[in-house]
């Protein structure tokens, strides 16, 4: 432990010290700190017994500071004010001259499209802030934003702590994607997506999925995948169907427009993608900067 808080120093009276010696006066103390004259003048006197030294002497009618006292008050001043400082209003943030480092965890669907526009934006609008992007996914969100490991977190999540905010960004469901020049599939029903072969993706390293998980059906699993990352080169040219978020199957059609999106033949809506964030960094200007511009990367995306 300190030896500051060892000895039961009373930080408080520091305060009173710091007043009287500013003003030169235990009256104009009193009036500043909103206190009587006779608790200033016993507070200076505990104040004298936690040090064990003269700190205030009188000089005529008025009183001066001891040599310890005038060598207290230079160093406890500037730190009190500092701290007083601090319990003000936040200075300015201006993004353009940001320095500021986030981490953002991202899913693995969220961040092959949502980090290219976020680095554009803020090379326009903050080119001096940077990003480091952590993966996160339903089963670690939560655990990292609490750790405070990720300042910010786009993904898809069920249950989170009250200490954790969210706010819906997007909410497209799922969709069939495929290659029609090898799957010669113009309608996809039931019968035909259960007979055909599957490319999924598993985060648990096994050959199931969410139809599984909710109960469609069982499909023709031909390779399960550990992300989104390559769907769209294992479908480039196969017979392979996968289903996907929509927002997944239209990034990838920006490098492969020749891929299909079809409707699914059963209604898959999925979970929404939301916007997470610790209630701690509620007033962190650089996080509600850029949580800010989040909401309007997604609308131009979605145009």
């Amino acid at each position: 432990m300190p030896a500051v808080y060892a000895r039961g120093l009373d930080l408080n009276l520091l305060r009173v010290f710091v007043v009287v010696a500013e003003t030169g006066s235990v009256t104009r103390a009193a009036d500043r700190l909103y206190l009587t004259q006779p608790a200033i003048s016993a507070a200076l006197r505990r104040l004298r017994s936690q040090i064990g030294a003269d700190l205030i002497v009188r000089q005529g009618r008025g009183i001066a500071l001891s040599s310890q006292g005038e060598r207290l008050f230079a160093a406890a001043q500037p730190h009190l004010q500092a701290l007083v400082d601090a319990t003000g209003a936040s200075p300015a943030f201006d993004p353009a001259t940001s320095d500021r480092t986030l981490r953002i965890g991202l899913s693995d669907s969220a961040e092959a499209w949502i980090l290219p526009r976020l680095l554009a934006l803020l090379a326009r609008a903050a080119p001096g802030m940077r990003v480091i992007a952590v993966p996160i996914q339903f089963r670690t969100a939560a655990e990292l934003l609490v750790q405070r490991r990720v300042e910010l977190a786009i993904t898809v999540v069920d249950s989170l702590p009250p200490s954790i905010r969210r706010k819906r960004l997007y909410h497209g469901g799922f969709v069939c994607l495929h290659d029609p020049r090898t799957t010669r599939l113009r309608r996809i029903t039931r019968v035909r997506y259960f007979a055909a072969d599957h490319v999924i993706v598993s985060y648990n390293g096994d050959l199931r999925g969410i139809v599984e998980d909710l109960g469609f059906g069982s499909r023709r699993v031909r390779v399960s995948l550990p992300s989104f990352s390559h769907v769209g080169e294992v479908l480039d040219g196969s017979t392979l169907l996968a289903t996907v978020p929509r927002v997944v199957a239209e990034h990838i059609r920006t490098t492969r427009p020749h891929l299909a999106i079809a409707k699914l033949p059963f209604a898959l809506p999925g979970a929404p993608v939301e916007l997470l964030w610790p209630a701690a960094v509620d007033d962190d200007p650089a996080c509600r900067f850029v949580r800010d511009q989040l909401p309007g990367l997604l609308t131009r995306r979605r145009r």
